[in-house]
């Protein structure tokens, strides 16, 4: 994947790169929502999306004063890292049972705000973290994150007809597990 030379983010990685806190507050302030909401989608636990978008900046500190622009695009290069990351910590999961679930901090609205609404929230994250990997990283990269097909492919490395496939399949399973949710609607 190579940029066309238009990467957004590169004044900004020189910036960081010689150490510049302006430069690092910006590009923070503009990566940041988005790697925090993939890795919150991807591992359904607030505590570990905030600890994956952490250690991603820390790789980014440590790539800027070295990027080589004409490469991947910056944004490209972040997402794939916090995927990595994210499946790094999905793995562990599956590796190290526990007798107990993790307790979850309830982030949804207050008792009183909408419990409906919460529920729904819930029913429908829910609904995603039961999707094998793969369909679940489509499904939040194109829905979630806002990449186009092409630029998903590509950061999942696979092609766009593999994709439109996993895209595909993860609607349905969304479709068929929230079923129940189209009579109340």
């Amino acid at each position: 994947m190579s940029s066309d030379g238009n990467d957004p983010d590169e004044g900004l990685l020189a910036g960081v790169g010689r150490g510049d806190p302006t430069a690092v507050r910006a590009l923070l302030d503009r990566r940041l929502p988005r790697i925090l909401a993939l890795a919150r989608r991807m591992l359904n636990d607030p505590g570990e999306a905030e600890d994956v978008a952490q250690e991603t900046f820390l790789r980014a500190w440590k790539q800027a004063r070295s990027w080589k622009p004409g490469g991947a695009k910056f944004d490209t290069w972040l997402h794939r890292v916090a995927l990595n990351l994210c499946y790094d910590r999905l793995r562990k999961r599956r590796e190290t049972p526990t007798d107990q679930p993790p307790e979850q901090v309830d982030t949804g609205p207050a008792p009183d705000a909408g419990l409906l609404g919460a529920d729904l929230s819930r029913r429908v994250e829910s609904a995603l973290a039961a999707l094998p990997p793969r369909q679940r990283e489509a499904i939040v990269l194109c829905h979630h994150q806002g990449l186009g097909n092409i630029e998903a492919a590509g950061l999942m490395e696979i092609s766009v007809e593999a994709l439109e496939s996993l895209l595909s399949r993860g609607r349905r399973a969304l479709k068929a597990a929230l079923a129940d949710l189209a009579g109340e609607a």
